[in-house]
């Protein structure tokens, strides 16, 4: 019988104190050794783009739109407002999608309208009732 190494389910994969028992997840390969077909190198350091739509001219391809379920898994974009417009950079044509923050804008401004309304109305109220109580002691 074999170590059990603390599967708590087959169908999933084995913990991290369990990868000793397996196939390495790196391989070490000595400089201008050859690497396996289908295999890239890594990347020396992950270099951050900046999206065209910041230094270029750009058209708005489609504009605000809800990000479906997978839209929301797939593209970063969509994962702080979960809606995105699809723009097309003028100079180097390239599809791109950027955050949509109108929606979520003016949903926080409806809010911020709705409270300050209810904040109002209770003040309205309160003098009401204050002003029938004043109006019983004074009859008394």
């Amino acid at each position: 019988m074999g170590q059990r190494c603390g599967h708590r389910h087959p169908s999933r994969s084995p913990s991290r104190r369990c990868r000793h028992l397996g196939a390495p997840p790196f391989t070490l390969l000595a400089p201008g050794a050859p690497r396996a077909p289908g295999r890239r190198p890594p990347a020396a350091s992950p270099a951050v783009a900046t999206p065209c739509w910041r230094v270029e001219q750009f058209v708005v391809a489609q504009e605000c739109t809800r990000c479906s379920g997978f839209e929301m898994k797939t593209i970063p974009a969509c994962g702080s407002t979960g809606f995105i417009e699809r723009i097309n950079c003028a100079s180097s044509q390239r599809d791109e999608y950027k955050r949509c923050w109108r929606f979520v804008g003016s949903a926080l401004g409806v809010a911020v309208a709705a409270a300050a309304l209810v904040v109002l109305r209770q003040r309205v109220l309160d003098r009401r009732a204050l002003e029938k109580v004043r109006k019983q002691i004074e009859s008394i």
